[in-house]
């Protein structure tokens, strides 16, 4: 696999769009970080970090709503990737549908949304888009 941070992404799309409940995905650190963002978001319902295994895993619950059946999630995509990395300055870093969506950035300082890049001052690679 040449392109986990894709695979990651992809495995949350077609989860979504199958309406499945939870999704087991291969864990490293960055895998990690994203996931913890996507949760104070309120993008996912919950997450495990489950330690088993040379790499271990990570089961991710969607979020639906209770009637509707509608997905929090409604498009996931990759900004940065291996062929051609996008990276952005502070007062440059991309503001998903107008503030209403987030854009997860890997920065110095770690990986966060591009909220807290802002206010924190620093940039970085543009990993995703989520709305």
């Amino acid at each position: 696999m040449t392109d986990p941070i894709a695979d990651y992404l992809t495995r949350l799309r077609n989860a979504v769009m199958a309406n499945h409940k939870v999704v087991e995905i291969p864990s490293s650190n960055l895998k990690k970080n994203m996931t913890k963002i996507l949760f104070d978001k309120g993008y996912i319902l919950n997450y495990k970090f489950m330690e088993e295994g040379p790499q271990g895993t990570i089961k991710i619950a969607l979020k639906y709503h209770p009637e509707t059946k509608v997905s929090a999630i409604k498009g996931i995509d990759r900004a940065s990737r291996p062929g051609l990395r996008k990276y952005s300055g502070s007062g440059a870093l991309p503001r998903v549908l107008n503030g209403l969506g987030v854009a997860i950035v890997s920065t110095s300082k770690g990986v966060m949304t591009d909220k807290e890049a802002r206010k924190e001052n620093v940039g970085g690679e543009v990993l995703c888009y989520v709305y």
